[in-house]
C-alpha cells in the first residue's frame, strides 16, 4: 500500500483501521464497490461504511466515485440508504425481475411439515432417502444451539459437524474442507454459510425452519 496499489479489497474495521492510522489515502478513489450492499449497511457495518466513505465522497459533488452495490436481496430500505452514495441518475440492474423466487430447474423442492421435537428424526430420514451414506449434505438451523445440538443428535447416522459465528475463523477453514474432501458428509450451519461459499456436488440442502 505504501508504494500506490490499483485495488483494495478490504473488509470494513481493517479499512478503518489503515485510515486512522495513516497509511492509506482515498482521497483519489475512483470506484468503490460495495458486495453484500444489504448485510453491509445493516449488521453493524453501516456506521464503519459511513465513516470510510465519508473520506472519499463530497455533498452534491460530481466528481464523486463510482459506487456499485451488488446483493442477492434488496430491500426497499437498501436503495433508500443506498442513494446516499449514488448519483441522482443512478441506474438499477435486477437479474430476477418480478419472479421472487428463481431456482434451478435441476431442483426439487419439498416442504415437510413436523412438530419441532421430532424435526432431528425427520432430517436424520430426510438425509438418508434423499442423500444416503455418500452424498453431501448441508442443514441449515437458524441459531448457533441449534446447530450444535442438531451435529450431535444421534438420529443423524452419518459423520456430522456444526459450523457458526462462535466456532474460530482457522477451525471454519478446516471444517470446510473436511466437508468438501469428503472427510464427512452432513454439515449443520447457521446463516454464516449462506454466502459465498463454493462447495460441489452437494446433493441436498435442509431448511430446518422456514428462512425469515
Amino acid at each position: 500500500m505504501r508504494n500506490g496499489i490499483d485495488i483494495l479489497v478490504g473488509t470494513p474495521g481493517r479499512i478503518k483501521d489503515h485510515l486512522q492510522n495513516g497509511k492509506l489515502d482515498l482521497s483519489k478513489v475512483k470506484h468503490v464497490v460495495l458486495d453484500e450492499v444489504d448485510q453491509m449497511l445493516d449488521m453493524g457495518f453501516a456506521e464503519q461504511v459511513e465513516d470510510i466513505l465519508r473520506v472519499a465522497y463530497k455533498k452534491d459533488s460530481e466528481d464523486n466515485p463510482q459506487t456499485l452495490l451488488f446483493s442477492a436481496t434488496c430491500p426497499h430500505w437498501v436503495y433508500d440508504v443506498a442513494k446516499k452514495y449514488m448519483k441522482s441518475k443512478y441506474e438499477q440492474i435486477d437479474l430476477i425481475g418480478k419472479r421472487t423466487q428463481k431456482a434451478a430447474t435441476t431442483v426439487e423442492h419439498l416442504a415437510i411439515e413436523c412438530h419441532w421435537s421430532q424435526r432431528a428424526a425427520v432430517i436424520g430420514d430426510v438425509i438418508q432417502v434423499y442423500s444416503g451414506s455418500h452424498g453431501r449434505t448441508i442443514v441449515f438451523c437458524e441459531t448457533k444451539k441449534e446447530a450444535n445440538e442438531l451435529a450431535l443428535n444421534a438420529s443423524i447416522k452419518q459423520d456430522c459437524q456444526s459450523l457458526h459465528g462462535d466456532i474460530p475463523q482457522k477451525q471454519r477453514e478446516i471444517t470446510l474442507k473436511g466437508f468438501r474432501n469428503g472427510t464427512f458428509k452432513v454439515l449443520v450451519a447457521t446463516n454464516v454459510a449462506a454466502r459465498g461459499l463454493d462447495i460441489p456436488e452437494v446433493d441436498l440442502v435442509v431448511q430446518s425452519s422456514p428462512p425469515k
